[in-house]
Order: C-alpha cells, then structure tokens, then sequence
C-alpha cells in the first residue's frame, strides 16, 4: 500500500509482517528506509507501518506550512493508521519522529497501545529558548531556500550531533546516509522546520504524566544530552523503562542496529503479553 491519500496529501507507507502493529516514524532529513533492519527483525511478529512524514521521502511536499504544523500532523497520522485499518498501536520515532511520536500519545492518545522514543524530547519548555529557536530554523529554511540542498547536506552532515559516527559507521555507511539525504526536496526540509522544528512545537511536559502506556526511553551512551533529557521524562512519565546502548550516539538505530533492535524488539515483546 505504498500511497495513502489525506485530505490531498498522498502518504507513503511500507507495510510489512503480521501481529500486532507498530508505527515507525523516522528522524528529520531520513524516511522509512531507515528502518529496514528494524522491519526485519520485527516482521515474524509484529506488524510493521514505516511512515514517511510530510516533506520527506515519498510522501508530498505541501507548499503551504500549515499542513507541517506538528497537531496537524499527529492527527493526519492517527488518521492514516486508522484508514489502513488498525485502532491503535504501538509508536516508535526517532529524533523528529519521537516527538511526533510522543505528541500522538499527549493528543490523540486513543490511538497508542505503547511507546518507544529514540533520542527525543518533549519540547522546550521556557519560552524565550523557543522563540530563539523558531529564529534559527527560520534563517535556517531560509537559507536551505537559498544556497539549496547539497549545501544543506553538507552543512547538517558536520553537525556535532553525529560526530560519534565516524567510529561507528563505515564510510560506505555514511555515504549512503548522504545519498539518503539527498533525495530530500527542499521545500519539504524548509517547511519541516517551520512547521515542526522543536520550538514550533508546543512542548507536552504538563502531559507526560497522563501518558499512562508502557514507553521505552532508547538513547545512545555517547549522547549525552538526550540522555539527561531521557532521565527527565522518565521521572515524568508513569511507565517508562530507559535503556542505553553502548557505543552509540544520536542514531543509535543506525550505530549500534543489533543492540537497539534486541531492546525494541524485548520491550514490544514484554507490552504484547501485558
């Protein structure tokens, strides 16, 4: 079922396995192919729904950036799970995805049996650090707008978030992750920020506690901030289980796969018998 139609806006979904179902939604510049091996070690028994968000992959590029906003976005993905024909299910999302993910679970928590966040957050919470923020994925947007995307590539590649992949990732690896990123379009990645940067978000602290499935915090030892933030929202929320995976950074899905594939698959394993 590679496209499913929304108020006009074409979806691509990848479904694969049987059992109960799972959502993965991917991180900002990615698509569902980076959860192929994930998919693998899930399809004998779960059913699996790797998403590509709007703006990314093959699903459509709107112009208009409201239809980026990130509550227009949790609903048009309940919706969507909902037309291929499941009421609820599990939601995994990585970075951009697991706020996606957990925004699902605060606003349309009808829909989520279980969480699994990877190197997520739910927002930023003081008011001037988010409007410092809308700022610079702004000028951000706007310069992907400008100089276009191998710039941007380039540019988002040097980050220090993914300097831990020079040791685990080969450099095969991290030419095809910038292959990936170059099949983006720039209208998608400018309005993506726009529409769901983290502080054009409303930020879900205050509703963390209301969260009241079975979540697993995943993140990388080597990342350090998403750590500390983990640590937070489990404090917060009433079912959370954190685990860490050795070696590994912001990506750890894609750094360390067997390891953040035993969690997910233990922890879908340990909710489906609950």
């Amino acid at each position: 079922m590679p496209h499913r139609v929304l108020d006009g806006l074409a979806f691509h979904v990848d479904r694969y396995g049987m059992g109960p179902p799972v959502v993965l939604l991917h991180g900002f510049t990615g698509s569902r192919t980076t959860w192929k091996p994930l998919v693998r070690a899930l399809d004998d028994e779960f059913t699996t729904l790797s998403v590509d968000l709007v703006g990314h992959g093959s699903t459509g590029s709107p112009e208009a950036v409201d239809r980026y906003r990130m509550r227009r976005a949790v609903d048009d993905l309940a919706e969507l799970v909902r037309a291929i024909g499941f009421e609820r299910a599990a939601w995994l999302g990585y970075s951009l995805g697991g706020r996606v993910a957990l925004q699902v679970a605060a606003y349309r928590p009808e829909v989520v049996s279980a969480l699994v966040l990877e190197g997520a957050t739910p927002g930023l919470s003081d008011r001037e650090e988010r409007a410092a923020r809308v700022r610079a994925d702004e000028a951000l947007a706007d310069r992907i707008e400008r100089e276009g995307l191998d710039w941007f590539v380039d540019y988002w590649g040097a980050l220090p978030l993914w300097d831990s992949q020079l040791e685990t990732l080969s450099p095969a690896q991290r030419e095809a992750l910038r292959e990936q990123r170059l099949t983006q379009r720039v209208i998608g990645l400018a309005n993506s920020l726009r529409g769901m940067g983290t502080g054009a978000q409303e930020p879900v602290h205050d509703r963390l506690a209301a969260i009241d499935v079975p979540v697993l915090l995943a993140t990388g030892t080597l990342d350090r901030k998403f750590t500390v933030i983990a640590r937070e929202m489990a404090q917060a929320l009433p079912a959370a289980t954190i685990r860490s995976i050795d070696g590994a950074g912001h990506a750890a899905h894609l750094e360390r796969p067997d390891a953040f594939n035993a969690a997910v698959l233990d922890f879908l394993r340990t909710h489906r018998r609950s």
